[in-house]
């Protein structure tokens, strides 16, 4: 199957490359390697087309006429909720206007199915937990509101036009390659302040919880939405529930070292819990989540040590 992974330079993004390729499919990659995306030129495989553009230039047209793509895997994205916050126009660009050039050349170049790569900042703060597809969707936060009008989006030129989706919405995701220098991916960034002395912040009292999800079992459900989950999105997690205190005291065991902790302001637009019930996923897509926590933060250190 010959696949284009927009954002496929990035932390996400290039973890799902690896799972296509390894699955047998052609793989390219339109990533800009835009400073506050954290994609880098070197997570591309040299035997991947990586097309350096930003998914909103109407030279992305060229882009799908010589790749002629059938599914389109879509992570490129403006992500971090502070940058949303900071310039609602530069996210509603990149992540309303940018997904409307990536469906547009997908319908006229006959893509079958674009995998969109939604998130947990939709539902905003829920009144009840866990999430699952069906909790209201209230997002406190500009991203949360572009992601949740991409989802609508792909519902309308399904309708309109055939075009196929499966929108999955991720819960916290973390892994090798998670750029630590940004202010989204706390554990990225609690890793690489244990491991180099630097202090740590703990915004808040430190028990607001998530649902921290390991990359590979993400890149897992990529694979498997090529062929399975069409009309559909999905909650993206493990089920369980760590606050950001526990997950700090978890990291300290795994590296052994003691950071100097201080507390900030809560930030804008985050959410105290969110936690996902991913039945659906695992009834519609065959997936589930195999990589426990502490065995992901494991790999994580090694990979950043």
């Amino acid at each position: 199957m010959r696949i284009l992974v927009t954002g496929g330079a990035g932390f996400i993004g290039s973890t799902v490359v690896d799972a296509y390729l390894a699955a047998g499919h052609e793989v390219a990659v339109v990533d800009s390697l835009w400073h506050h995306g954290g994609g880098k030129g070197a997570n591309v495989p040299s035997t991947v087309r990586h097309y350096e553009l930003d998914i909103t230039d109407p030279a992305l047209a060229q882009v799908f006429a010589e790749v002629q793509p059938q599914v389109v895997s879509h992570h490129a994205a403006q992500h971090s909720v502070k940058l949303s916050t900071d310039d609602p126009a530069l996210d509603a660009r990149v992540n309303v206007l940018g997904l409307l050039n990536v469906l547009e050349n997908s319908r006229r170049h006959a893509v079958r199915k674009v995998i969109y790569a939604s998130s947990a900042a939709i539902y905003g703060a829920p009144a009840t937990q866990p999430i699952n597809e069906a909790t209201p969707q209230q997002p406190t936060s500009p991203y949360g509101i572009t992601k949740m009008v991409g989802e609508h989006y792909l519902r309308y030129y399904r309708a309109a036009f055939g075009l196929e989706y499966t929108a999955l919405r991720y819960a916290n995701v973390y892994g090798p390659r998670q750029n630590p220098g940004g202010e989204a991916g706390v554990i990225a960034i609690f890793i690489h302040n244990l491991l180099t002395g630097q202090p740590i912040t703990i915004h808040g009292d430190g028990e607001q919880a998530r649902d921290y999800i390991f990359v590979a079992d993400v890149a897992d459900a990529n694979v498997r939405a090529l062929t399975a989950g069409d009309g559909a999105s999905f909650c993206l997690g493990t089920g369980t529930r760590t606050s950001v205190n526990e997950l700090y005291a978890l990291l300290r065991r795994i590296t052994g070292r003691d950071g100097q902790v201080s507390h900030a302001p809560t930030r804008a637009g985050d959410v105290p819990l969110a936690y996902f019930d991913n039945r659906h996923a695992k009834e519609a897509l065959a997936w589930a989540p195999t990589v426990t926590l502490e065995e992901g933060l494991r790999r994580t250190v090694a990979a950043q040590s």
